[in-house]
């Protein structure tokens, strides 16, 4: 005869045989009026006990590492997740770098065009320079006196000058827009000239332009000037101070407008 017996320990069934000759044994034993071994039974349940132990703690390791997976695979998402963040920034920061570096080219290229075109302005406001500088000595004095202070910005040496071509360019435009303003204007100074006798008297001088000019003295000597290269030179004139005192009053404001001839001398 065969006997069974079941042990259920949480999810495992445990189905144990006992074979039949185990079963004749015992059966014999008990027809012979005896019990079974008694170290029989007790190895058994020893081995019993380290089975369901042994079951018990294989159960408990196979939570833990099904937990322990469980996190691993969390953290590799979130580490996967972090790694594809990572690769976006840095696919933003390859192509921000791309279009620094493209700016960047674009910027030295402009800036050497600057760079020639300021040496370009900086070779033309020299020549300028050179010229007013020129022309300044040519200048009436009452026009001299008046353009000092910009003329004295002009740099004596334009190579070793620390001003800045900016600056340099702003002078050399105020002198030539008051040299033009001069150039078409009629104006009416008082100087002091030497006449016909060689002694200096006061007179009042008309300028016409910066190409001629005409005085008269208060006893009505008179005398016309224009440009040299070293400043203006003046002549007496013999006749033509009466003409010469009309147009003055005339630009004055004291006679009607009329058409006055005066001597010219063209060089």
């Amino acid at each position: 005869m065969k006997a069974t017996r079941l042990l259920v320990i949480g999810s495992w069934v445990l189905g144990i045989f006992i074979s039949g000759e185990a079963v004749s044994a015992e059966s014999a034993a008990v027809n012979s009026g005896g019990m079974p071994p008694q170290s029989s039974l007790e190895e058994t349940r020893l081995k019993m006990d380290k089975w369901i132990e042994t079951q018990q703690i294989i159960s408990k390791e196979g939570k833990d590492w099904q937990q322990g997976r469980n996190i691993l695979n969390g953290r590799l998402e979130l580490v996967k997740k972090e790694m594809a963040t990572i690769e976006e920034k840095n696919k933003l920061a390859e192509a921000s770098l791309a279009e620094t570096g493209k700016k960047r080219s674009e910027l030295l290229v402009e800036t050497d065009q600057l760079k020639a075109t300021g040496a370009q302005l900086a070779e033309m406001i020299t020549g300028v320079e050179a010229d007013i500088r020129r022309i300044y000595k040519q200048l009436p004095q009452p026009l001299q006196e008046k353009l000092q202070p910009l003329h004295q910005r002009i740099p004596a040496d334009p190579a070793k000058t620390t001003v800045s071509t900016a600056e340099r360019f702003q002078t050399v435009l105020g002198l030539l827009n008051e040299l033009n303003k001069a150039n078409n204007d009629i104006s009416i100074s008082y100087e002091v000239h030497n006449l016909a006798n060689g002694k200096p008297s006061e007179v009042k001088v008309i300028y016409v332009g910066l190409a001629q000019a005409y005085y008269v003295s208060a006893r009505g000597e008179a005398g016309i000037g224009r440009p040299a290269a070293d400043g203006w030179i003046w002549e007496p004139l013999k006749t033509g101070s009466r003409e010469i005192l009309v147009a003055q009053e005339i630009l004055q404001g004291k006679q009607t407008p009329a058409f006055v001839p005066l001597p010219v001398k063209i060089q």
